[in-house]
């Protein structure tokens, strides 16, 4: 029998629980957003809390029936986790705190993900923005990276962490923010028009080439 899976939420191991993922964008909490947590935790019992790869709070262990309250106490928007869509952007403090930063990849990702939290995407779609050459956000194993250097953003394209691993191409370098902003666009709008269901950006690339995506966003 197919179980029906309730939107904004992942149906567990025991077929009978759910987790559920709430948009927190740059991996960046405030202290209303802890408080609001802690309590849910308490209020639902909820029995476990994880912190995800992708600077995320997964709350695992809810029931079907607390799902809409416990979205509607902790007043943070869904993220989305088997969605279509951008997943989420995975950023490194960059110049916000960290004394090896040299450009802000927490306020440029945070940008990132609020300019494409709401488009349908032909696969999950993950984007890493490090703020220095140390790539503390993973951005090469990402669908879309970022890296901040002191001439500017280098853009890659096409990485992948999963079971067969890609180092993203460079696309570009030494771009000024709306430069890399609009390479980004171009290089989604394309992958929008012509991807295949499900087809992730490393193996998107692999069939159609890099020189052929190249041509076509740069």
């Amino acid at each position: 029998m197919q179980v029906t899976q309730p939107h904004n939420a992942i149906l567990q191991r025991d077929k009978t629980t759910y987790a559920i993922v709430p948009r927190i964008p740059g991996g960046l909490l405030d202290r209303g957003h802890l408080r609001a947590i802690a309590d849910a935790v308490e209020k639902y019992d909820i029995p476990i809390v994880k912190l995800t790869s992708g600077q995320r709070i997964a709350l695992v262990g809810l029931k079907e029936e607390d799902l809409q309250n416990v979205y509607r106490d902790l007043g943070m928007d869904p993220g989305k986790a088997t969605e279509l869509c951008l997943h989420y952007v995975q950023a490194c403090p960059g110049t916000e705190v960290c004394r090896f930063g040299v450009r802000d990849s927490l306020g440029f990702g945070i940008r990132i993900e609020n300019l494409l939290a709401d488009q349908e995407l032909p696969a999950k779609l993950k984007i890493g923005v490090s703020g220095c050459q140390f790539c503390c956000a993973e951005n090469f194993v990402r669908d879309i990276g970022v890296l901040g250097k002191k001439n500017g953003w280098t853009i890659s394209f096409g990485g992948h962490s999963g079971n067969r691993p890609r180092i993203g191409d460079i696309l570009a370098t030494d771009l000024s923010d709306e430069d890399a902003i609009s390479l980004i666009m171009q290089c989604i709008d394309f992958y929008k028009k012509n991807a295949r269901k499900k087809e992730r950006a490393s193996r998107f690339i692999e069939r159609n080439g890099l020189e052929e995506f190249k041509n076509s966003v740069l």
